[in-house]
């Protein structure tokens, strides 16, 4: 089976200034990859390239016809109720039946006929990912999904996401700024940096590993090691460094 992503000597540059140079990453069929690396180092740039949202310069992106994402905003459109907003690039008989059974899948069937305005933060990003899911996907595009929700509706969100990937089997690429997100979700974890891919991690721990344990701390420093993140003892949190935000 060919991969779900070939990215071979990628190359984008906005102006003078070169975001993504002589890149290269394969993500295979239901793999899930979590993509790190601090602000501006060229991570939604790539996941743009990925959508077709935007050309490279240089280089080759094969990905599947079937693929969807999902922002950091819900970006809902106020002026459609909720199942036509899950339902928006369906195409087709049934869209209404496609819409709500997507709905159905993130617990959402209830608020069909609601306008978008009235969801709770967390409710509003399920309807992106039921947006996302109602295309039926080879590849899930998430550019910080999880950022704006609060911590508790983050993990809900984790478990759905989870829950979604057994049932579905997509190949999904996720960029995250959370350590610990990324060790929760994904099998394997690449750090971007000068706009290549400087090291992978592969995520070989037990779900029970993944809350807690010897490993994961492990794998949890080595990361941040990678980022160049700094360790405060004892709370040992997680501050990423200094970048000028870009693309």
């Amino acid at each position: 089976m060919s991969a779900a992503v070939e990215v071979q000597g990628v190359s984008r540059r906005f102006g003078a200034r070169v975001v993504l140079d002589d890149l290269s990453l394969t993500v295979e069929p239901e793999e899930f990859v979590a993509l790190m690396g601090p602000s501006g180092c060229g991570k939604s740039t790539l996941l743009r390239l990925l959508a077709r949202l935007d050309r490279p310069d240089e280089g080759r992106v094969v990905v599947p016809g079937r693929h969807a994402i999902a922002f950091q905003e819900p970006r809902l459109l106020p002026w459609e109720k909720v199942w036509r907003n899950v339902g928006f690039g369906l195409t087709g008989p049934g869209v209404r039946e496609r819409a709500l059974a997507a709905l159905r899948e993130v617990g959402l069937e209830h608020v069909a006929d609601a306008w978008p305005k009235t969801l709770s933060g967390g409710e509003a990003q399920r309807a992106a990912l039921a947006r996302a899911l109602a295309l039926d996907p080879e590849l899930l595009l998430l550019d910080e999904p999880f950022a704006a929700v609060d911590a508790l509706t983050r993990l809900r969100l984790h478990a759905l996401v989870r829950d979604l990937r057994t049932r579905h089997l997509p190949a999904i690429l996720l960029v995250t700024h959370d350590v610990d997100e990324a060790i929760a979700l994904a099998d394997r974890i690449d750090v971007i940096g000068g706009g290549r891919i400087r090291e992978q991690f592969a995520v070989q721990l037990s779900d029970a590993e993944r809350r807690d344990g010897p490993a994961r701390a492990e794998l949890r420093d080595r990361l941040l090691h990678a980022l160049g993140a700094e360790l405060d003892a004892p709370a040992r949190s997680f501050r990423e460094p200094v970048s000028t935000k870009g693309p």
